[in-house]
């Protein structure tokens, strides 16, 4: 199985844990092009996650549909595998009802040494 697909059963498995309802959208031919990877409702709140590998790129298309998510009062973010743990303290914020609406978009590690 590739990383990518393992870091999304990862994610799925975190909120499964957490008892969040979660369902892995499959683009088709029939289906809207761009939408999130995951679809999930974390205590009431709307959270749409495109899942990327770490050599993977977010397309425009993909970030036009995490804006239209945030304009509609959801929760959505592009998470690559070294922003596991932001996006598990997304989950944990909503949970607890603790959370802000000015996040990032993109979560990843970022070396600013480099």
């Amino acid at each position: 199985m590739g990383s990518e697909k393992n870091f999304e059963n990862k994610i799925k498995k975190y909120l499964k844990d957490n008892n969040c309802y979660r369902v892995k959208y499959f683009g088709t031919m029939y289906s809207e092009s761009g939408t999130p990877d995951i679809l999930s409702c974390v205590n009431g709140y709307f959270l749409a996650i495109e899942v990327k590998g770490e050599g993977g790129k977010v397309s425009d298309l993909q970030l036009e549909k995490i804006d239209q998510i945030r304009k509609a009062g959801g929760f959505a973010y592009a998470v690559y595998p070294t922003g596991y743990e932001k996006i598990k303290n997304v989950i944990n914020g909503l949970l607890s009802d603790i959370f802000t609406r000015n996040d990032e978009v993109i979560l990843k590690w970022v070396n600013y040494m480099s």
